[in-house]
Formats: structure tokens, C-alpha cells, sequence
């Protein structure tokens, strides 16, 4: 078993990658990473520096690790502004620190890659690299963000601290249709939906839904219009780019869902969504005109009925957004794991965790208060 560190993904072979991969979860695959690398989405100027581990033994790869060497949290939604601002305090460098992860993707999925009967090997492997290189270059910290079940639960027996946070999914209760779901809401929010989608479609408004292999060129150059002004908007930054977009249609096109809006024959807003072979996950939105209700059709209601159809169980609209729960989106708790080299930050970190984790738990039961759907 020979382990070794690559900084360019496209030195690792693509279907050996791909077939580490559960659930064809679309972030994890060679593919998508790889095209964040070739298109500059990654690298120094981003803070995201590809340190990705590869496990191989008679030339063939039987694990690896998503890693990156990184210099902000931009992109992380696992915030540790606390953390850096502690060390600063205290004259000590919190960057470099490496983290696990799928850039600007707040979706869980496999963080170590490997087949099940290989676990117990690769698994040890990886965070012991990990370990070394955080030794090497002076890293302050290891984080894995939005691990797998499976992943979470080893990484909790080997003592990495765990953080809790939020997000809201929607569940697919066995529906047929979008009025089977909205009859399992209580009244008022099943109404209010109804009168949200009616208002989008007396606007006139047409709605495309496409896929890599049916959105055209000025489809990806409209999109990424949108996606750029979102970020530029909110001061933000647009790390993605048109060639990026464009090469992950025709390298993984089926995974993909663009759902544009047009107004008069014109393109006003839309939505990029790709799906695993279980869950539909909501990533970009962007509109060049404010119409009322046109966000909650294109990110939110397309994507159930679009779920629905293709009997898929889950849909991850992306983070945060209290919003998402009177359109039938539920508290869901998601999970990270962090290893912090310093000894004298080991147990205020652990107890910062450890009361996150209650607030968390807490504010979860808070809004379950408000959940939409009928008392079973």
C-alpha cells in the first residue's frame, strides 16, 4: 500500500476515482473536481490549494482523500472566524490549515474515498498523512466538512471534535405528484404555495428545464451572467466561471439540471441543480429582474416536482434560509470534524463545539415548532 500527495487531480486516473464514489455523488467525482482545477475555480488566488491523497496498491487506487490547503474559509460554510480571530489574539497563526471538503458545496458526501472492505486500512492511511503534512507545512488544524455517515462515525472514534449546524432538506414521502406533497401540509402553507406558483404563471413566465446535454451556449453564458452578478451583489466573490459550467455539462451532463425563466422570449433567472442517484442538490440561482416569487418557483418547487418525478428521497436546497420551511423544507442537522494541533487551544475548542452543538439542538427544536406539514 503506497500513499502519496498529487496537486493536480488530472494525474489520477478518472474511472479508478469514480469508482471510489457512493451514491455517484456529483461533487465527489473526477470529473467535477478536476474541472475546478483545469478552470482556475481553485488554486492560490481562491485560498484553495488541491493537496488531494491517493492510496494505491499494485497500481491500482484503493483510497484517497478530498484535501486542500487553505488560507480563508471562504467557501467553507463551516465558520471558524472565531477560531483564526482567537489565535490572532494570541500572536499565533491559524493559516495555513487543511481542510476536507468540497469547495463553495455545503452538500454532504464522501470525504476519504475507498470501498468498504478497504476502510479499515485507508482510513488510518489518509489521517495519518493528514497529520504529517499539517506537521510539515505548520497547519494549525484538520476540518472535514459534511463527511458521510460512515466517515463521521470513524472520525468521531478517533477523538476529532464535532460541529453541529442547520441546513433545510425536503423529504420525499413516497409522492406521485406535487399535490400529493402539498396535501400533506397544513392548510395554510399548502394555499400559500398554490398562490405563489399561480401568481408565476399568470407573469407569463416559461420555465426550461435542461441538462447538459439541451442547454445551448447562450444558456451557460446567461446562467453564468447570473451566478457572477449573485455574488457581485452581495459584495461576494464569483469563483466559478463560463468554462467551468461548460465543462462540467459535457463531461457529466446527466447530472445536471439548469432551470431557466424567460420573460417576452427573454432569459431572466435561473437555477443550476445536479443529483446522485438518490438526492437532488440545489446550488446556484441568479436573475437580471427582480419578479416576485420567481426565486421560490426556480430553486424550490421545480426541483420537488423534479425529485418527485425521478422518485429521488432527498433535496438539498443548499444552506441556511428559515424561509425554506413554510415551503415544506425541514431542520436537518449537518456534520463536520476538526483536529486542532495546538495544545493549548484543544479544550476551549472542544468546549466552543460542545455548546455550539446545544444552540444548535436548541434552535432545531425552535423551529420544528413552525413545521408545515399535518400532525401525523
Amino acid at each position: 500500500m503506497q500513499v502519496s500527495i498529487v496537486n493536480n487531480l488530472a494525474e489520477v486516473d478518472s474511472l479508478q476515482w469514480n469508482q471510489l464514489i457512493t451514491d455517484n455523488n456529483p461533487f465527489c467525482k473526477h470529473e467535477f473536481l478536476n474541472a475546478l482545477e483545469l478552470h482556475n475555480c481553485v488554486g492560490k488566488q481562491f485560498g484553495w490549494i488541491p493537496r488531494h491523497i491517493i492510496v494505491t496498491e499494485n497500481n491500482q487506487l484503493i483510497g484517497a482523500a478530498i484535501l486542500y490547503e487553505k488560507y480563508n474559509n471562504y467557501g467553507e460554510f463551516v465558520f471558524d472566524h472565531v477560531w483564526h480571530n482567537a489565535y490572532e489574539t494570541h500572536g499565533l497563526n491559524y493559516y495555513p490549515k487543511l481542510t476536507c471538503a468540497i469547495p463553495y458545496t455545503p452538500a454532504s458526501g464522501v470525504r476519504f474515498l475507498s470501498s468498504a472492505d478497504n476502510q479499515k486500512r485507508v482510513f488510518p492511511a489518509l489521517l495519518d498523512t493528514i497529520y504529517k503534512i499539517c506537521e510539515k507545512i505548520n497547519a494549525s488544524s484538520f476540518h472535514c466538512l459534511f463527511p458521510n455517515d460512515s466517515e463521521f462515525k470513524w472520525m468521531k472514534s478517533q477523538k476529532l471534535f464535532i460541529r453541529n449546524d442547520c441546513q433545510f432538506h425536503w423529504i420525499n414521502q413516497n409522492y406521485v405528484t406535487f399535490d400529493d406533497f402539498l396535501a400533506n401540509l397544513k392548510q395554510k402553507k399548502r394555499k400559500n404555495i398554490r398562490q405563489e406558483r399561480s401568481k408565476i404563471q399568470k407573469l407569463g413566465v416559461n420555465i426550461r428545464q435542461l441538462d447538459g446535454n439541451t442547454a445551448t451556449q447562450i444558456d451557460w453564458q446567461n446562467f453564468s451572467n447570473f451566478y457572477s452578478q449573485t455574488f457581485l451583489e452581495k459584495s461576494g466573490t464569483p469563483t466559478l466561471n463560463l468554462d467551468f459550467f461548460k465543462s462540467i455539462a459535457k463531461t457529466m451532463p446527466e447530472q445536471i439540471l439548469l432551470f431557466l425563466a424567460d420573460v417576452d422570449g427573454q432569459c431572466v433567472a435561473g437555477s443550476l441543480m445536479f443529483k446522485s442517484d438518490t438526492h437532488l442538490y440545489g446550488r446556484h440561482w441568479g436573475c437580471c429582474e427582480q419578479i416576485d416569487y420567481l426565486h421560490f418557483e426556480v430553486c424550490y418547487y421545480q426541483g420537488i416536482e423534479y425529485a418527485i418525478k425521478h422518485k429521488l428521497k432527498v433535496f438539498e436546497p443548499g444552506a441556511q434560509g428559515e424561509h425554506k420551511v413554510a415551503r415544506g423544507f425541514i431542520p436537518t442537522l449537518t456534520k463536520s470534524t476538526h483536529w486542532i494541533k495546538d495544545q493549548g487551544f484543544k479544550q476551549p475548542i472542544k468546549d466552543f463545539c460542545q455548546m455550539e452543538r446545544q444552540h444548535i439542538k436548541k434552535y432545531m427544536q425552535q423551529v420544528n415548532t413552525h413545521n408545515p406539514y399535518k400532525q401525523s
